[in-house]
């Protein structure tokens, strides 16, 4: 005798929908890769073309501006600002004093501080970018540039002339800083003088919040013994750590060793 299999459609029609499920679940998978890998892309690859080119084009212009003797109001604050002789002890001054002193130079400007002002150059890292006002990310840092803490002192002056920069996306100018080793130069241009500084000393990890590491007297209250404890010309370049994280701050510092006027 011959045997009829019998087909049921009720489970004809479970196998088709199972397959329709995975099939539509495989294609949104699919989907959500590609729109993923595309973010990537966008946030790790475009946002450094992209901020690069701008950083380059507006050193260029910056150096045009002086090469013609011109000024304007991005490079207003110099001329607002004494040039100390380099290696001059800087004078101790009253919280009072050195609080009105920072409203001031603060109030004064009048222009658009997010405009680069000041060109910084790292040759151990082929680095060469434009320094702006200020540490606002859709401002400042996510053009490519480095930013200057408000408060803190200009190039050249007596006291710290604090930095900001990206370690990654957006043109990531301080992604390998952690390289830079004693001895290494930093220089400052401006309108009226380069400004060269050599690296000192390097807090490879601190917390965010450890805002001592750019005050006057840069040190760290959350990582005693590293820093300075007396007055000085310093420099201060701060990015975020480990690679891209923003959890904690990677610090280096430098001094003061020459200043060449244009």
């Amino acid at each position: 005798m011959v045997r009829v299999r019998v087909v049921q459609h009720s489970g004809l029609r479970r196998r088709a929908l199972r397959r329709r499920v995975l099939w539509g679940g495989g294609e949104v998978l699919a989907t959500v890769g590609v729109v993923l890998l595309l973010l990537v892309v966008h946030q790790v690859w475009w946002t450094n073309r992209e901020a690069r080119e701008g950083a380059e084009r507006e050193v260029r212009a910056l150096e045009r501006t002086w090469d013609e003797g011109g000024g304007d109001a991005r490079t207003a604050v110099q001329a607002a600002t004494a040039t100390p002789e380099p290696g001059a002890e800087p004078q101790p001054r009253s919280t009072e004093r050195a609080a009105g002193s920072r409203r001031q130079s603060a109030a004064a400007p009048s222009a658009d501080w997010s405009q680069a002002y000041a060109i910084l150059t790292i040759p151990r890292l082929h680095l060469r970018v434009p320094v702006a006002e200020g540490v606002s990310k859709s401002g400042v840092l996510d053009k490519g540039y480095v930013g200057h803490y408000p408060g803190t002192q200009q190039p050249g002056q007596a006291g710290n002339f604090a930095l900001a920069g990206h370690r990654n996306t957006h043109g990531e100018p301080f992604r390998y800083i952690n390289r830079l080793a004693r001895g290494d130069t930093v220089r400052v241009e401006t309108r009226s003088a380069t400004y060269t500084y050599a690296v000192d000393r390097t807090l490879a990890r601190t917390a965010a919040h450890d805002g001592s590491v750019i005050g006057p007297v840069p040190r760290s209250t959350v990582r005693p013994g590293h820093g300075y404890t007396e007055p000085g010309y310093y420099l201060t370049l701060t990015t975020c750590t480990p690679e891209y994280t923003s959890k904690y701050r990677l610090v280096v510092w430098g001094k003061l060793v020459s200043m060449r006027p244009r």
